[in-house]
């Protein structure tokens, strides 16, 4: 499944247009990774389920925006977060980028990965 089609209401798709709004202004609400993806890219298609049971984990503690960089504009965002490879996920807290990494990773690296940015701030389940 693509990032862009996923039915949890804690993911959704972004582009440039919406992102200060969905994503920085959000972000003063509950933490937003930002997955900047591509269609072709292996790597991506093998991060993105490991980033949707992540979110579903945390049921809307953290949420999900998905921004495929081939889409209309989208590649000026991933050049002003000056992002080189992808996937790149990026973390917004506050209104602003608190961490980033690059890559496939597991869903146990994602929540190991999280824990050590938010700390307390996030409670995974059992």
């Amino acid at each position: 499944m693509s990032p862009s089609t996923s039915p949890h209401p804690a993911i959704f798709a972004v582009d440039t247009a919406q992102f200060q709004t969905a994503v920085v202004d959000a972000s003063h609400q509950h933490p937003i990774l930002v997955d900047f993806w591509a269609d072709w890219c292996a790597p991506c298609r093998a991060l993105s389920p490991q980033l949707e049971r992540v979110i579903a984990d945390l049921n809307g503690q953290l949420h999900l925006a998905t921004l495929e960089v081939d889409e209309g504009d989208n590649m000026r965002e991933a050049g002003r977060y000056q992002v080189r490879g992808f996937p790149t996920v990026i973390l917004f807290h506050h209104g602003q980028e608190m961490a980033r990494f690059s890559g496939a990773r597991s869903r146990h690296q994602i929540r190991e990965w999280l824990q050590q940015q938010l700390g307390a701030t996030l409670v995974f389940p059992s």
